[in-house]
């Protein structure tokens, strides 16, 4: 089914957000995600009777969250294998696929008892050189993996190195540890991926990385993991929203 290239003149939706959420449903019909290409800044203003700094605007909004690529002087399309998450909510990776309905897959998981290091040992507050839990996952989609995670735990939690990690972690640590996860945050930086992450992640050495930090704390600001994630930037992005606080 065809959607009507059209918008409310008189609506007092600003139109901007009217082309956006027009552009998001075109996203979704099934012949721009076999790959046709959506209308492009000059076709839209014109069937729509708008500027072309309108469509640009909403444009600019689905590039930035990851839902559509554009190519100059081609043309812009939904964006295909690629997953997509947000700061402004944080889940674990399982939680994340799950709430947007893409199937994914564990292609490794270890656990180990190993003494800390020094920056693990500061992340986590403890003295370096005391136990802590080593959890490595390799996760992504039917195609390849995405992501290699490293989390530490912290030794109060009893996290016990028998557990079964494929399942969602903070529903792990909630039901069968007590401990409840309440804050994430994060640091964001980009990195190359050397000889060990390459051959993980299927990807040439020296590629790119986008790298993440992550605190996590519960409602006590007490710290109880510390993650390190390592994303393939091909196949990966993160989208930030902040809204700002009016004040009178």
């Amino acid at each position: 089914m065809s959607i009507p290239l059209k918008i409310d003149h008189q609506s007092a939706i600003p139109l901007h957000v009217q082309v956006e959420k027009l552009l998001r449903k075109l996203t979704q019909a099934a012949e721009y995600q076999r790959g046709k290409f959506l209308p492009n800044e000059v076709e839209l203003a014109k069937q729509l009777g708008i500027s072309r700094n309108t469509v640009r605007q909403a444009i600019n909004r689905l590039v930035y969250e990851g839902l559509v690529t554009r190519k100059k002087g081609v043309g812009t399309r939904v964006t295909n294998n690629r997953v997509s998450t947000r700061l402004e909510n944080w889940h674990s990776f399982t939680q994340e696929m799950t709430a947007q309905g893409i199937p994914f897959k564990n292609y490794e998981i270890s656990s180990i008892l190993e003494p800390a290091p020094r920056k693990v040992a500061e992340a986590l507050g403890i003295a370096e050189g005391k136990e802590v839990v080593k959890l490595c996952r390799l996760r992504g989609l039917e195609e390849g993996p995405i992501v290699f995670f490293t989390s530490y735990f912290h030794p109060r939690i009893g996290m016990e190195i028998s557990e079964d990690f494929s399942q969602p972690l903070y529903d792990l640590l909630e039901k069968k540890y007590h401990t409840v996860v309440m804050l994430s945050a994060e640091e964001l930086s980009v990195q190359s991926a050397d000889k060990e992450l390459a051959e993980k992640l299927r990807i040439k050495r020296g590629d790119p990385l986008l790298f993440r930090k992550r605190f996590v704390f519960d409602p006590g600001d007490r710290i109880v993991e510390y993650n390190l994630g390592w994303y393939r930037a091909d196949r990966f992005s993160y989208s930030i929203e902040i809204r700002r606080e009016l004040r009178g």
